[in-house]
C-alpha cells in the first residue's frame, strides 16, 4: 500500500465545525493509509464510535491505536481528554498504542506521525491541567496533556517525519525492539523509563557508572519512597544491558546500543 501524505478533502464535506472536519480528514488518512505498526497488517479497521479507548484496531494482531491530531507542529506536549481517566487507563493497562499526528492545515497534508506504544506511558508523562472553573458548563472537570518530551527516544518512533516517509520495516523493527521494555508493574516500569531517560541525555555512546549516578538526586525526587537511589540505579543498568539496550564494557563503563 503505497502512502498519501494528502487529506482526501471530500471526506469534509457536509461538516461545518472545525473539530468535526479535522477529525474526519484525519481519521480518514489512517483508513486509507496506515498499516499496523506492530505485525504490518495492511490497513487497520475503525473501532465503534463507542469504543472508550481506542479509535482503530487491527484485525490481524488485534492491537488498538488511539489517534490524536493538531494542525501544528506535535511539540513535547499533547492535549487529552480527562485526567483520572488516563491515569486509570495507565495503571491497569488498559492503554492502546497512540499515534500523535500534525498536519498543514493550508495543504489538507500530513507531515509527521509518531507513535509511542502503550509500554511507554507512565503517570509521570501526564500533566494534570487546572479544573474547569465554577461558571464552566463542566464545573470542576480536569483534563490533562501527554508530556511527549519526557518519553525516552526509544519510545518515540516515527512513521512520518517532516513530510518524509519512514520504510515500514524500518517502523516495524523499531517497535519490536521497543518491545523489549514492556513491563506491566507501573512502579517497575516508571524506574526504567527514567534510568533510560537519563542515558539518553548524557551525549555520547559510553558513558561511566560515575555519570548516571549523577542523576541520584532527580531520581529521588521522582521516587521518594525509595532510600537506596544507587541499588536501584545498578538494577536498572543491569536490567536495560539484559534487554539489549547498553552494553557493560567493565571498569564501570557502559556503551549505549542503537
Amino acid at each position: 500500500m503505497e502512502i498519501n501524505l494528502s487529506f482526501k478533502e471530500s471526506l469534509a464535506i457536509g461538516y461545518k465545525s472545525k473539530s468535526q472536519k479535522a477529525r474526519r480528514l484525519t481519521e480518514g488518512w489512517i483508513l486509507d493509509n496506515l498499516y499496523c505498526p506492530r505485525c504490518g497488517n495492511l490497513k487497520l479497521q475503525h473501532s465503534d464510535n463507542n469504543a472508550a479507548v481506542s479509535d482503530f484496531y487491527c484485525l490481524n494482531c488485534n492491537n488498538t491505536f488511539e489517534l490524536k491530531s493538531k494542525s501544528r507542529a506535535i511539540g513535547n506536549r499533547f492535549v487529552n481528554g480527562a485526567y483520572d481517566t488516563m491515569i486509570q487507563r495507565i495503571t491497569s493497562n488498559t492503554n492502546p498504542d497512540f499515534l500523535f499526528m500534525s498536519y498543514c492545515q493550508n495543504e489538507l497534508k500530513l507531515e509527521n506521525l509518531l507513535l509511542i506504544p502503550k509500554h511507554f506511558f507512565v503517570p509521570d508523562i501526564i500533566e494534570k491541567r487546572k479544573p474547569l472553573s465554577p461558571c464552566a458548563r463542566r464545573s470542576g472537570w480536569t483534563g490533562c496533556n501527554i508530556f511527549i518530551g519526557k518519553i525516552p527516544e526509544q519510545g518515540r518512533i516515527y512513521i512520518i517525519r517532516n513530510k518524509n516517509i519512514i520504510p515500514k520495516q524500518t517502523v516495524m523493527a523499531l517497535v519490536s525492539r521497543s518491545n523489549t521494555l514492556v513491563i506491566e508493574d507501573i512502579e517497575n516500569r516508571g524506574w526504567i523509563m527514567d534510568v533510560l531517560y537519563c542515558i539518553n541525555s548524557i551525549n555520547c555512546d559510553t558513558f561511566s557508572l560515575k555519570q548516571i549516578y549523577e542523576f541520584e538526586s532527580y531520581l529521588a525526587i521522582k521516587h521518594p519512597d525509595n532510600h537506596n537511589i544507587k541499588a536501584k540505579i545498578r538494577q536498572q543498568l543491569q536490567l536495560l544491558r539484559d534487554k539489549g539496550h547498553i552494553e557493560f564494557l567493565g571498569n564501570g563503563q557502559y556503551r549505549k546500543i542503537v
